[in-house]
């Protein structure tokens, strides 16, 4: 069982998330593995600091409702109400997006990358930047190993809550895919 996971239950066992008074209490579950400053704990675990807060609130939304799957979260929000998945939302969003380090992507490889967002027209749903808005998450500057799994699990369809991304992701080949993975990681 992977250590991120044992934080989790051990979170679980010490932070009655059900029981916390304030958003912010609350919150602190979620640090144990999106990080208590916004850097996840493990590579595969997006960033949710300084994520929009629509995009945010549908994918708790999605776990709860199983549209979205995850052995993780789907527990974290079975109980949870709506008004305390967006809250929290909320107080994600407002959060400062953390400074990772990355480094940009290669010539080679950004060309690529440009290449295969450019035919996907991904900036007419993530926007300039691909900094996303409202419903629509922000993808730069997202951690290389999330987003390839990401790509993946929509390509698969075992992530099953975006048919577009899900159909699209289809036409691209692995190595697009880590190019994009790599290019939107370094921006």
């Amino acid at each position: 069982m992977p250590t991120w996971i044992l934080v989790v239950f051990a979170a679980l066992a010490v932070i009655p998330s059900a029981r916390a008074d304030g958003i912010a209490e609350k919150a602190t579950l979620c640090a144990s593995c999106h990080g208590e400053n916004g850097v996840p704990v493990d590579p595969k675990i997006p960033v949710i600091w300084g994520q929009n807060a629509g995009y945010l609130y549908v994918e708790l939304r999605d776990f709860k409702r199983g549209a979205r799957a995850s052995e993780m979260m789907a527990p974290m929000v079975a109980d949870m109400p709506r008004d305390e998945m967006m809250a929290l939302a909320e107080y994600f969003s407002k959060k400062p997006w953390p400074n990772l380090g990355r480094k940009p992507a290669d010539a080679a490889t950004a060309e690529r990358a440009q290449a295969v967002a450019n035919s996907a027209q991904c900036s007419q749903c993530h926007l300039a930047g691909f900094l996303g808005a409202s419903l629509v998450p922000r993808v730069s500057d997202q951690g290389f190993d999330y987003l390839l799994a990401t790509l993946e699990a929509f390509r698969s369809g075992a992530r099953a809550n975006n048919v577009w991304m899900t159909d699209l992701m289809k036409a691209y080949s692995d190595e697009d895919m880590k190019a994009l993975a790599t290019y939107l990681a370094g921006l």
